[in-house]
């Protein structure tokens, strides 16, 4: 959702995307949705054979969360060691 924030898209495609079961992840959007974070909408029209679903999508405050967040992970992550590496000289070789 971070990625195409504009885009609206459905609980099923986001759970396909983070992996996560929808006893997990709708709870977790209608959370984000209350702190106005996500908007949620009915979709426009009833497909045949199925009922309507939600689509969601982050709102501008969502944008800038997401972002911060990315940030914090991102700072959060151990920097690797980065010592140049030594040249081994092998006998016999010049």
């Amino acid at each position: 959702m971070a990625m195409e924030p504009s885009i609206w898209r459905h609980g099923y495609d986001l759970a396909k995307q983070t992996g996560l079961k929808s006893g997990t992840l709708y709870p977790i959007l209608i959370r984000l949705a209350e702190r106005g974070l996500v908007e949620a909408m009915w979709e426009n029209e009833q497909p045949q054979g199925r009922p309507r679903r939600h689509l969601y999508r982050l709102t501008a405050a969502g944008e800038v969360t997401a972002g911060a967040v990315a940030i914090e992970d991102v700072r959060a992550k151990p920097v690797a060691n980065r010592r140049p590496r030594r040249s081994i000289a092998i006998q016999g070789t010049p």
